[in-house]
């Protein structure tokens, strides 16, 4: 068997072993298989609240639900994705490398005739392949829902978006898998490694989206974009800097336009491109690890 092979197959038992991953796993799982009746409860109150506006005369305007599409129930899968999915993405690409620092396996393995290339690739190809498999599971537990709530099969078409959501979910997973392990191979030890990129998160995700609108924090947290600033003033020009840099409002638009939310406008290009760019830019700075570096000492 291949060093490369056999480092997919450590790579991906080792990360299934791991307490924390499991943890988080779960609850993701959990949240992503319940989104559809959250939705649906969701749903209910809010036509229910309707009807009886609608009885006593005090609106005439149309329910909000009426004719929505079955992908509605997805939008909060948006939401977990960019919490609990990048953290779950984080945690494992920072036990991944930490694990081998602690232990020192490192050490034996690039005593032969393995580069550092090849052994950080087939270590991020073993989580991408683990993500790969969780996602599959979260979609299918994502039609089960949509089906189970609307009564209904999705048609081809909101199938392919739906698994369009998921395959741009695995892209921007796996940029916060490389800040991982980026921090796992750099960090001075377990705890500053699991703690800088889980900041970095917190500032791509809340304080950058923030400092390019005016938006209110718990805004932020809803599986909608962030209001479009008017052109003029202070968050006009920062919104010019932050907005590619938030990366998390930038997967929510293009999460969004595949669901056909009508709150969501523009084109998914944009976003794709700079989740890319992001996740280029990761496994550059990965795989550029020197042999030094790896084997680095890990402090208590």
């Amino acid at each position: 068997m291949s060093v490369w092979r056999s480092t997919v197959r450590h790579e991906v038992a080792a990360t299934c072993r791991e307490r924390l991953p499991q943890l988080v796993l779960s609850v993701f799982v959990a949240m992503t298989g319940a989104a559809a009746f959250i939705g649906s409860s969701a749903k209910e109150t809010v036509s229910g609240v309707y009807r009886e506006a609608a009885a006593q005369a005090l609106t005439t305007a149309a329910n909000p639900f009426d004719g929505v599409s079955p992908l509605y129930y997805a939008r909060n899968n948006v939401i977990y994705i960019i919490l609990i999915g990048a953290l779950l993405a984080i945690v494992t690409g920072v036990q991944s490398t930490i694990r081998d620092r602690r232990a020192q396996t490192i050490d034996l393995v690039l005593s032969r005739d393995v580069r550092p290339v090849s052994y950080l690739g087939a270590k991020l190809s073993g989580i991408a392949l683990m993500l790969a498999g969780l996602l599959v599971l979260t979609a299918f537990l994502s039609f089960a829902g949509i089906g189970a709530v609307t009564g209904t099969v999705p048609t081809p078409g909101e199938s392919l978006r739906l698994l369009g959501l998921y395959g741009l979910a695995w892209l921007f997973l796996m940029a916060f898998v490389t800040f991982g392990m980026i921090s796992g191979i750099r960090a001075a030890g377990a705890t500053p490694a699991l703690l800088m990129p889980i900041v970095a998160w917190s500032i791509i995700v809340f304080i950058l989206p923030l400092a390019g609108t005016a938006a209110l924090p718990v805004s932020l947290l809803n599986p909608v974009p962030a209001p479009v600033v008017a052109p003029e003033g202070f968050f006009a020009l920062s919104s010019t800097v932050t907005g590619p840099l938030s990366l998390g409002e930038q997967f929510k638009h293009a999460a969004l336009l595949l669901l056909q939310d009508p709150a969501a406008t523009g084109t998914i290009t944009a976003p794709l491109l700079t989740i890319l760019a992001v996740l280029t830019g990761g496994c550059v700075v990965l795989l550029a690890t020197s042999r030094h570096r790896l084997r680095s000492p890990i402090h208590a």
